[in-house]
């Protein structure tokens, strides 16, 4: 696992947003529909990058909300590969915040999320596995 210095935790940045007031709930949070959303795409971009090709999300797993995200705040989503099997990969996930008014570095959530590489017709297909050097 490589850290990433900046967030003091493992992962790569896979996407960066900002929380926009039509995303806020009646308490001035941010809906975890609309976060759970951002994972999901962060992670996919990954998940794309390692199969080279179309993936579908499969399964979303362990996805835990430890604070509210404000409108304004900057979010990061890094992610890295937890397993990778013959069509399959499950792709950890967090997601961070910048607070809009502090700046101050907060992670808000993480979750595990699961995807199967897929061929033109939608079909699993293997994923390519580059040659040990």
């Amino acid at each position: 696992m490589t850290r990433n210095a900046r967030f003091g935790t493992g992962g790569e940045v896979v996407l960066r947003t900002i929380a926009m007031p039509a995303e806020a709930n009646a308490n001035g949070h941010v809906f975890g529909g609309w976060l759970l959303g951002q994972m999901d795409i962060g992670a996919a971009i990954l998940a794309r990058g390692i199969t080279h090709g179309r993936v579908t999300t499969v399964a979303v797993d362990k996805v835990s909300f430890s604070r509210p995200v404000h409108v304004g705040d900057v979010v990061t989503c890094l992610a890295q590969l937890e397993r990778l099997g013959r069509t399959s990969m499950r792709i950890k996930i967090d997601a961070w915040v910048q607070r809009y008014a502090t700046s101050r570095r907060l992670k808000v959530a993480d979750g595990i999320f699961t995807y199967v590489a897929i061929d033109a017709k939608g079909q699993p297909r293997p994923v390519k596995r580059r040659a040990a050097t």
